[in-house]
């Protein structure tokens, strides 16, 4: 049987939630990642050093510390400070994740003027500290043009903080792709969804709820443009799943939850994605390698994980605590199995 080894597999955009929730999708990815960049937008925001260190204390309780290295943010707010930052510097965070202000789900506390003066202050204290800043780059306008309405906000810092490394989160238009390109500080992620499908998955055959997120699905153009930067192991792409769990009766309410939970299926996935393409020899660098690189990642546990090229059927449900969450391509097969 052919099999696939990819060692110290990388996860740079990752929600993990609180509570019974985090309990419930946690293995998910301790089990098989290296390492995670975790998301600060939870039900309180992790807006300083002390909620960060305390939530990453929850995540190693429920895993081996010696196995899963959960990489903390802070939320940036209109309110932190250079002591902060300090503070986090300290305690090995160096990370930054920036939301506009009711951008997406957690966002009420973001920045509502991304360039004000003190949002450029935080900008100046990053690149002095030698943060990375990760932000959800969208507009508040039509939400197809969102993504490349923020594009010159991305220009801005690039020009005018050109030592701050920053990061264009779940980049979902291929115009974002030629951003990445013009600026030697600009880097990106792709997540497994926005590589494989396009608005078409969301609402072409009838509404599509667990397909709902934020950046909202794209043009086919636009996905093929962002599935071959995956396939080639773009330099300056790394992959982050921005797999995000919501219960079914959140997903399926007249409001419906934005975010699509893909942490159980990732790297079986991937690996039957980039197989499909003719690029299976490119998967370890794109699922690793560019994020130790860009990253600058030094520090994690060492993981070897082993795929097998045998059918395996993704279940129709995963249960939680608190109740059931439907996993990406929940019943379809994929051609390989952990």
């Amino acid at each position: 049987m052919q099999t696939l080894t990819l060692l110290n597999p990388m996860d740079m955009h990752l929600h993990l939630r609180e509570g019974a929730m985090l309990e419930g999708v946690l293995p998910y990815t301790a089990q098989i990642f290296s390492a995670a960049v975790v998301m600060p937008n939870l039900t309180t925001p992790i807006t300083n050093t002390a909620l960060a260190k305390d939530y990453q204390k929850q995540i190693l309780s429920l895993c081996a510390p010696s196995s899963f290295k959960p990489l903390m943010t802070l939320f940036i707010t209109e309110s932190l400070n250079l002591q902060e930052l300090q503070e986090a510097k300290k305690a090995g965070i160096k990370i930054l994740k920036l939301y506009p202000k009711g951008a997406t789900t957690g966002s009420e506390g973001g920045v509502k003027e991304i360039l004000s003066d003190n949002t450029l202050q935080v900008f100046q204290y990053a690149q002095d500290l030698g943060f990375i800043l990760s932000i959800h780059g969208e507009s508040n306008g039509f939400s197809l043009e969102r993504e490349y309405e923020f594009l010159p906000i991305f220009e801005h810092i690039a020009q005018n903080f050109p030592k701050l490394q920053t990061i264009i989160e779940h980049l979902s238009d291929a115009r974002s792709l030629d951003m990445v390109e013009k600026y030697p500080n600009l880097y990106a992620t792709l997540t497994l969804h926005h590589i494989s499908m396009s608005l078409d998955d969301v609402l072409g055959k009838g509404l599509n709820p667990h397909h709902f997120c934020k950046p909202i699905l794209k043009t086919k153009k636009d996905q093929q443009a962002l599935l071959q930067a995956a396939l080639n192991a773009h330099p300056k792409v790394s992959f982050g799943s921005d797999s995000a769990p919501h219960l079914e009766s959140a997903k399926l309410t007249a409001n419906g939850a934005a975010g699509i939970f893909a942490a159980p299926i990732l790297l079986p996935a991937l690996a039957t994605l980039f197989e499909e393409h003719n690029a299976l020899e490119n998967l370890q660098t794109f699922i690793s390698q560019r994020a130790i690189e860009n990253y600058h990642l030094t520090d994690f546990p060492q993981k070897s994980i082993t795929l097998s090229r045998k059918p395996f059927v993704i279940p129709e449900r995963i249960m939680t605590p608190l109740g059931a969450v439907i996993p990406l391509w929940a019943g379809k097969t994929l051609n390989w199995s952990l």
